[in-house]
């Protein structure tokens, strides 16, 4: 019946036939996972509607019609999805399960979809004890057929061919096992989770041993999030040396999981990680409340300080590093955890301007030097170190550019985080130009002093917390609510409906209004008659008109120029977010979309 509720509003669509049965007499009961099965089926249900123009689609429920992996007929049901679609040629049909890989699989083809439907569900079936078999002929439609065990114990273990759904304790980079939990949300201000679990074995010695059995809180350490030994073994020593203990970490969720818990004094980071990556996990620690404040320094193969930064880093190093090179780095971090008070440099020429920002920005634990020139502000970043700074762009001496310019060759200066505060309306050439110098850019508003709170208490590490009952409402006001969603219109431009409901649930129960376009196309006729939009979600493997050429077009329009696009693809490869950049989007996501990043996505891209 769910299954139907779901398929049925896209076939009538299309005017297919839509057909349900069960075999007479068949035992309804079974034992599975219900969730997995249903995700199984509803992607054969969803791509047979798809990929059908005209006919019928068939789903039943049958006993088996031969001995199968040693079970009887009786033993085991068959779920089978027919269709009388485009059907798939033979030397095709095994490619289809393949990830990314489709019958069309141009990115501007007829049907659109990521193509990991049924790599995935063949997978998930695996799991469950069971396979998926395809009969087909080009031109006559196609038929597939999954089959499981009638009876299954323990999610998998005693079925023939499954494989055990129990996620076992992974071993991290210390040898040591981490509870297979879930990271932690970005906004989780939950009690504190249970110690991650100790064995009562040693590590090996093959791998890098870490102090998670002798910390306490009072304790300063350094969690370092890596999954390469070598170099975890040489950092570890110099950091152990530096006075710190270490923690270690060997994927992005273990990462999460023991900032959560151990609340480390720093934090190293790469980016290429196992599971979810270096930015997801920069994403969630600045997203939440507790951890934001925790000094972060990347360390990776890829050259990406710019962005870094601008998440609130405290440095970027790029493999390969000299020893000298980490050393500095954690003489940075060894500065920053051992300073009780930063320092915050104002560069405005309005004196009343300068007392808000004192008095909006000042606790005790910032020490604000405040300046009205460019010329003074460009002396006393020679001559101190700030740990931020925030500029007016309207100065009487200089241009706030032309300080940017001197500021950006000066080696001496150029590391100091920037959040540009200016009261003017910026082009989007100064924009973009703006974004090669400075970390933000806040244009002064009616929220304006919540945003420039939230940004400076970011690049200062300052633990929220402690700050003043007025000042911690202003932040929960920006990260705790979503007013700022409310009544927002976005667009979402995907062809694939499964995608497109499962967006809308989300954003629905923030009360945003959803228009729904399936390719280019229809996208930007949804443009032309409602020019209300706040925002599009962008699939780039579409149909007709793909994501890229269909944020060109946007962008030509001088009405859309400055409308928020944020691009979603599946493939997630190298290059893929500056392609996405380049042709239009403000940001980019990787699918599957994780629910917490897109919010957060949403929430920047809306504000206003």
């Amino acid at each position: 019946s769910e299954l139907e509720r779901i398929i049925r509003p896209s076939a009538e669509d299309k005017g297919l036939e839509l057909n349900f049965s069960i075999e007479p007499g068949l035992n309804p009961r079974m034992k599975t996972d219900g969730h997995r099965l249903q995700q199984i089926l509803r992607n054969l249900l969803t791509n047979a509607v798809k990929f059908t123009e005209k006919g019928s689609v068939d789903f039943a429920i049958s006993a088996g019609q031969a001995a199968w992996r040693g079970l009887q007929p009786d033993q085991y049901i068959v779920f089978s999805v027919a269709d009388t679609g485009i059907g798939i040629a033979k030397e095709k049909q095994q490619a289809v399960f393949e990830a990314f890989q489709q019958a069309d699989g141009s990115t501007i083809r007829k049907y659109g979809g990521t193509g990991l439907g049924l790599s995935i569900s063949r997978e998930l079936a695996t799991l469950l004890g069971g396979e998926i078999r395809l009969e087909s002929e080009e031109g006559r439609g196609s038929t597939f057929s999954l089959l499981l065990p009638a009876f299954q114990a323990d999610g998998g273990r005693d079925c023939p061919g499954g494989r055990s759904m129990e996620k076992p304790s992974a071993p991290d980079s210390a040898g040591q096992s981490v509870p297979p939990e879930p990271a932690p949300a970005a906004d989780a201000v939950a009690a504190p989770p249970a110690a991650p679990a100790i064995p009562a074995d040693e590590p090996s010695s093959a791998a890098v041993s870490d102090d998670r059995k002798s910390i306490d809180r009072e304790d300063r350490s350094i969690l370092i999030i890596e999954d390469d030994p070598e170099f975890l073994r040489i950092l570890s020593d110099l950091v152990r040396e530096r006075g710190f203990k270490v923690l270690i970490a060997g994927d992005g969720e273990t990462g999460l999981h023991f900032a959560d818990y151990y609340r480390p004094s720093a934090i190293i980071l790469d980016i290429g990680l196992p599971g979810i990556d270096g930015w997801t996990v920069m994403e969630r620690l600045k997203g939440n409340s507790e951890l934001r404040h925790i000094p972060v320094h990347f360390m990776s193969g890829h050259d990406e300080s710019l962005q870094a930064m601008k998440m609130g880093a405290v440095g970027y190093l790029t493999k390969p590093v000299s020893l000298e090179d980490v050393n500095e780095a954690l003489c940075k971090i060894d500065r920053i955890v051992s300073t009780s008070v930063s320092s915050l440099l104002v560069v405005e020429d309005d004196d009343i301007q300068r007392e808000s920002i004192r008095e909006l920005i000042g606790n005790g634990d910032v020490k604000i030097t405040d300046v009205s020139t460019g010329a003074e502000a460009y002396r006393q970043l020679r001559e101190n170190c700030f740990d931020c700074m925030i500029l007016d762009l309207g100065l009487k001496d200089m241009s706030g550019f032309e300080l940017l310019e001197q500021i950006q060759k000066d080696p001496s200066c150029s590391k100091v985080p920037i959040i540009i505060y200016t009261g003017r309306e910026l082009s989007k050439e100064e924009e973009v130009s703006l974004k090669n110098y400075a970390e933000t850019i806040i244009v002064k508003g009616v929220k304006s002093p919540e945003r420039l709170l939230d940004e400076t208490s970011l690049f200062l590490h300052r633990v929220e917390s402690r700050l003043p009952e007025e000042k911690r409402r202003m932040l929960r006001k920006i990260h705790n609510t979503d007013t700022v969603l409310e009544g927002k219109t976005v667009l979402i431009v995907d062809d694939d409906m499964r995608n497109v409901f499962a967006l809308s649930g989300i954003l629905e129960e923030k009360n945003i209004n959803i228009v729904a376009a399936r390719d280019g196309i229809e996208a930007l006729e949804k443009l032309d008659t409602d020019p209300s939009v706040n925002l599009v979600l962008m699939d780039i493997m579409m149909p007709q008109m793909d994501g890229y050429d269909a944020m060109r077009a946007i962008r030509k329009d001088s009405r859309f120029r400055k409308l928020p696009i944020i691009a979603l693809t599946a493939k997630a490869m190298k290059g893929d977010r500056n392609r996405c950049i380049e042709a239009g989007a403000n940001d980019y996501l990787a699918k599957p979309v994780d629910t917490e990043k897109l919010l957060s996505m949403l929430r920047v891209w809306l504000y206003t």
